[in-house]
């Protein structure tokens, strides 16, 4: 069986977290000096080094327990979508043909010949071909911004700027700035 979300992140961010896992009491006491480290105050630092690191890990679990609720509600609500969407979708190709035979409902009781189906596909070819070009024409300005865009920044990436006196307006600012902040001070 697969690992679960709580069991991966409680064995990963919980379990080595302890502090006795990470040092010892013994471990340490070897850090201090060989003076000190018989020193009563030694083993109650330690004793509050380990409550806050429970607290943290505390923390950390509760964490983990919210956000395996909240999974579980992103998972449910991903499915109830997917359900959804498959209960609104249909084979377009099946409504067509039963807008043809004139089976589904709403559909005129007509039925088609090829003589009379055909006018109506090149109508809707013509209408497809207009969409077609006014969509071409939108990708034509579109490419057009995006290389004025480009060609924009190619320009600020070597310095050439069209505003010529940018320079200069940059440094007046910079240089009103530091008098503006050695009058303060």
């Amino acid at each position: 069986m697969a690992p679960t979300e709580a069991k991966i992140l409680n064995n990963y961010l919980l379990l080595p977290a302890q502090l006795p896992a990470i040092i010892s009491l013994d471990e340490f006491i070897a850090l201090f000096p060989r003076s000190l480290q018989s020193s009563p105050h030694i083993r109650s630092l330690y004793r509050d080094l380990q409550s806050q690191r429970n607290a943290v890990v505390d923390s950390v679990a509760d964490e983990i327990e919210a956000e395996v609720k909240q999974g579980k509600a992103i998972r449910r609500a991903a499915r109830r979508a997917k359900h959804d969407a498959e209960a609104r979708d249909f084979d377009e190709e099946v409504e067509i043909e039963k807008m043809i035979s004139g089976s589904a409902p709403g559909a005129q009781n007509l039925k088609y010949t090829l003589e009379t189906i055909v006018p109506d596909l090149e109508s809707a070819v013509g209408k497809l071909e207009g969409e077609l070009q006014r969509l071409e024409q939108q990708e034509a300005a579109l490419m057009e911004s995006v290389q004025q865009t480009v060609g924009n920044l190619s320009d600020l990436r070597y310095g050439r700027l069209g505003n010529n006196q940018l320079r200069d307006q940059v440094l007046d600012g910079l240089a009103n700035l530091e008098a503006t902040c050695t009058a303060d001070n």
